[in-house]
């Protein structure tokens, strides 16, 4: 049946006129005008946060040097070095109190890490955060960290960029979308104002807060991620902030060790991962209010830190410690073990604290621990106790929160060490493998997951952006299938198009019409787009042997006899 007079119909064919149907409606354009106002809006936010971050460790250094040496001083400052005997036990109790009574009063949201509250709200409230939060969490953070929480700074300071990011987004007229490349781009560049890692920052947030990888997202993102880490190199300075002696270039025997170490700690970040949440699920039985929690936690680091003093603190400077390979044994074994527990212990709690550099130190101490075992056993490996630890916190962090490329380029950018990528690379890719076979989830998706919230594992190309018309419909029959034609397809039209059109005017079946004569070729139903999409998958993940050697020999064989015949 022939729809040449059809002047109703309405064209969407790529070959016509483009005009006559308004393509916005079936697919978003990823590079446009409103791309240029996010980016504006995302680094005008990425200088705000900048300073943020910089009133953070200020913050932090006043609260530590008020609450263990007595004196008012925004000077950089440790725990480590207090003299307070058995008070150095209740001073983190009193700052868990107080973030106890905030997160009651305020917004229970201050409690916890930071990224898997930013990844829930990017998840199911359309990147929503309540804007008392830009406030509450760095406060309550610089003081669970200045009372000697054994935490980092950059989980709270990516939660509060976050928090600024999404705030902005909500008093803009902008799209759920264009919300959630705001909160995204305020916290990558809150933690490439803490470390100065610009590229890592962008990785975090493709693995770990995107769930996407397109033009209309990265843009901003990186742009927000360099003006991050211009606002560090102006408030921090320019050097690495874990700098390090100059590593050789790896023998392969000492890579092989690397990778060797990395599988070992990819086993012991699937236990700590689940550590943390199996303390969580103890305190969740306590017979008392979730406030009082974060106190009950506290205790475990004041008595850590009474016997171990190094342990308190953000403890920064013991990466740096770990990474010149140093330092005595029985530091190491307290930053690997008594770290842990007065980590785990406080952050199960519910209290206020970051991951990634209590991830960091143990990860770090770890591989030293084992390099050392390995250098007594075996000590013509060739390998070094600098690089150990290097590889040894990356593999913690790929391990824990599987973050592979996160991890090897924050590694390498917090370091600047070139020969360490090909150690940090083997040796994350051998900790993100065993985690998979070890836990379901990660120490940043357990919780949401927990809560039925969905997390990505893997990020694919749209699989109706692949395929045409022409891949789906079935053949037509012309009297019962040509019913109402007014809107139709090509057989070359994208299948997304012509899905968008089948979700937009309810249809239940849609035409495709010869490119040449406009005659019915086809058609395309819902049951159709599930079935080839289905195939699509199925075909993918086969297993098929394309080339057969057996086959290949053979036929070499009888060319061969020929060519002997015939000479």
């Amino acid at each position: 049946m022939s729809h040449k007079n059809r002047k109703q119909a309405v064209f969407i064919a790529p070959s016509l006129d483009k005009s006559a149907y308004d393509l916005k409606k079936t697919s978003e354009n990823a590079v446009s005008g409103r791309l240029f106002y996010v980016c504006v809006q995302v680094v005008i936010n990425a200088v705000i946060i900048g300073f943020i971050a910089k009133g953070l460790v200020a913050l932090i250094s006043l609260i530590t040097n008020l609450s263990f040496y007595g004196k008012f001083s925004f000077a950089e400052s440790s725990p480590a070095h207090n003299q307070l005997g058995l008070w150095v036990i209740v001073i983190p109790v009193i700052g868990a109190v107080i973030i106890g009574i905030m997160a009651r009063l305020g917004s229970a949201a201050i409690r916890g890490h930071g990224i898997p509250e930013a990844m829930e709200q990017v998840l199911t409230n359309e990147s929503k955060i309540k804007p008392v939060i830009t406030i509450l969490k760095p406060l309550s953070a610089a003081i669970s960290i200045g009372t000697g929480g054994p935490f980092g700074a950059e989980g709270p300071i990516i939660s509060t960029g976050g928090a600024f990011g999404s705030f902005a987004g909500q008093i803009m007229r902008i799209s759920p979308n264009e919300r959630k490349i705001m909160l995204t781009a305020g916290a990558t560049s809150g933690m490439a104002a803490i470390f100065g890692t610009p590229v890592a920052a962008v990785l975090l947030a493709i693995e770990l807060l995107l769930f996407e990888f397109s033009p209309k997202t990265i843009i901003p993102v990186a742009l927000a991620c360099a003006t991050g880490t211009a606002m560090h190199i102006a408030m921090f300075g320019s050097g690495p902030v874990f700098p390090m002696a100059e590593l050789a270039a790896p023998t392969p025997e000492a890579l092989a060790w690397y990778i060797g170490i990395g599988a070992v700690i990819g086993v012991l970040a699937a236990i700590v991962s689940k550590s943390i949440y199996l303390i969580e699920d103890l305190f969740e039985k306590l017979p008392m209010h979730w406030m009082w929690w974060p106190a009950i936690g506290a205790v475990a680091i004041g008595v850590v830190g009474y016997f171990a003093p190094y342990t308190l603190g953000v403890g920064y400077n013991n990466i740096t410690e770990l990474l010149s390979g140093n330092l005595p044994l029985q530091m190491v074994l307290g930053l690997c073990f008594l770290k842990f527990i007065s980590w785990s212990i406080s952050l199960g709690s519910g209290t206020s604290g970051g991951t990634l550099a209590p991830l960091l130190t143990i990860g770090g101490a770890t591989g030293v621990l084992i390099g050392m075992a390995v250098m007594h056993f075996v000590p013509n490996t060739q390998i070094n106790l600098p690089t150990c630890a290097l590889i040894g916190m990356a593999a913690m962090f790929a391990g824990a929160a599987r973050a592979l490329l996160t991890a090897v380029i924050f590694a390498f950018e917090v370091t600047m060490q070139p020969h360490g990528l090909l150690p940090l690379l083997g040796a994350c890719t051998a900790s993100y493998f065993v985690s998979f076979f070890l836990m379901k989830g990660t120490i940043m998706t357990e919780k949401i997951q927990r809560r039925g919230v969905a997390t990505p594992d893997a990020y694919e190309p749209d699989i109706l952006q692949r395929l045409k018309a022409a891949d789906v419909m079935a053949s037509a029959r012309q009297e019962e299938d040509a019913k109402d034609t007014e809107i139709y397809v090509y057989p070359d039209t994208p299948l997304h198009i012509a899905v968008a059109l089948m979700s937009e005017y309810k249809l239940t079946s849609l035409p495709v019409l010869n490119t040449a004569d406009n005659t019915l070729t086809g058609i395309i139903t819902p049951a159709l787009v599930f079935d080839a999409y289905t195939n699509f998958r199925q075909t993918g993940n086969q297993h098929q042997q394309v080339i057969s050697v057996k086959r290949r020999r053979n036929k070499l064989l009888v060319r061969g006899r020929h060519l002997f015949n015939r000479q």
